[in-house]
């Protein structure tokens, strides 16, 4: 069995939000395998449901990821609060070579930085990958994936939370397209009249308000809130209105910096400089910016540290992007080496959703067997790293659940594309396929 062109030919991408080709990772050799079951944006548990309900093939997928990359190895990262997910992923271990690392309820400690750090004790370079230090990381939905790829089985699935504002918060699967409108239905539909959706978490996902929104391999649900929730409310302010205010109210008291994930660690991130860039025209951004270069935009600094409720990520951000535009890269001076408080600065889950006023809405979404009865499917062609898939199918054409309809050219980093439903195809264009029942 060749389990690279397996996954390769089944479109797996990292699940957890990456997106990365899956299909690389397994190509490469390496001394640890990392499991990736931390899941710690607040209020999305879907991986917590996948581990409980679908341990022997998370565990099978991990079984076959050592023998290939040829690993020593294998760390099964979960956080301990969540032990039936751990009681059901360790009665799966036949190999010695798997263990667990338990992980405390802190956020961002599903950071692949920070996981790899908690499993191996090694800390990856600057720009670097988990590869640099001889391991890989995938997040259990990845690996769910790969047991299916071996069996010829495409990804055609998503397993995803909705939570929040509706009158079912649950977990389950979905065809890849899905609607969110198709989402909500499901889950019993919103609470609450006008709301937005966050979608693959509040820190570090997206705002929107659009139902017709779809499901991609790499989202892990969605959240309800009320429109008039702080955290709307401040997400979608201008990004001139987020500059303006951090211009004139920012006291460089440095709480960002202080309690950045990656500083911590002994990365040069420090967003109380980076605001600076807002400010010291005369010095210039690119004094300033330099200091976003190695930020992981876990939001942390903009939605718990900040005494004055502005925006640090946001900044950096621009200051990445800026550094990016110019060709630009900071090259770190000192030597990576953990900060002796860091332990100490580690950020409750439960702090972060009281500060955040979500501490209410953090409830179980429990599995549900049944999927949502879907008419039709809008499968972008984009929903990974890398290049998007080429179509190869044509307005008109019947397709089965399963079917090849997104191609990627040989030598190319991508990932092929799956129909979800059976159908006929209503829609071909350079970004996504529609299929109707």
């Amino acid at each position: 069995m060749d389990l690279v062109k397996k996954i390769f030919d089944a479109g797996v991408v990292g699940a957890g939000g990456a997106g990365f080709p899956t299909h690389v990772k397994a190509k490469s050799q390496v001394e640890f395998v990392l499991i990736n079951g931390a899941e710690c944006e607040p209020l999305i548990h879907k991986d917590f449901e996948l581990m409980k309900n679908f341990a022997p093939e998370i565990v099978n997928a991990v079984d076959l990821m050592i023998k290939q990359t040829s690993a020593k190895k294998s760390y099964f990262g979960i956080k301990a609060k969540n032990a039936d997910a751990i009681t059901a992923v360790e009665k799966c271990y036949t190999d010695k070579k798997i263990e667990t690392c338990q992980l405390g309820d802190f956020y961002p400690s599903g950071d692949e930085y920070e996981l790899v750090y908690a499993a191996i004790k090694r800390l990856i370079p600057p720009y670097g990958l988990p590869i640099d230090v001889g391991c890989i990381v995938n997040n259990v939905e990845t690996f769910y994936n790969i047991s299916h790829a071996a069996e010829d089985k495409p990804v055609t699935q998503k397993f995803v939370s909705v939570a929040g504002c509706v009158k079912n918060p649950s977990s389950f699967f979905v065809p890849v397209g899905t609607s969110f409108k198709d989402l909500l239905e499901h889950a019993g539909g919103a609470t609450v009249k006008d709301f937005g959706i966050f979608v693959s978490g509040i820190l570090m996902g997206r705002l929107s308000f659009d139902v017709t929104d779809v499901v991609t391999k790499t989202i892990a649900g969605i959240i309800i809130l009320p429109a008039d929730h702080y955290l709307v409310n401040r997400m979608e302010r201008p990004i001139q209105d987020k500059n303006r205010i951090g211009k004139s109210a920012c006291d460089q008291c440095s709480y960002c910096t202080e309690f950045c994930p990656r500083y911590l660690l002994g990365y040069d991130v420090q967003p109380h400089k980076v605001m600076r860039s807002l400010v010291f025209s005369t010095t210039g951004q690119n004094v300033w910016n330099q200091y976003a270069d190695l930020c992981c935009s876990c939001g942390l600094c903009s939605l718990y540290a900040c005494p004055e409720d502005l925006y640090p990520r946001e900044a950096c951000d621009q200051g990445k992007a800026e550094n990016k535009k110019m060709g630009t890269r900071y090259i770190q001076q000192k030597e990576v080496k953990v900060h002796p408080i860091k332990e100490g600065r580690r950020v409750p889950l439960k702090q972060l959703m009281k500060r955040m006023d979500i501490l209410k809405y953090d409830t179980h979404t429990p599995f549900i067997k049944l999927s949502p009865n879907v008419s039709q499917v809008k499968i972008l062609l984009k929903q990974h790293v890398g290049t998007p898939a080429k179509a190869v199918v044509k307005l008109g054409n019947f397709v089965h659940e399963g079917m090849l309809i997104g191609e990627i050219d040989e030598g190319m980093l991508g990932a092929k594309v799956h129909a979800s439903i059976s159908g006929k195809v209503t829609h071909v264009s350079d970004e996504f396929i529609r299929i109707a029942q």
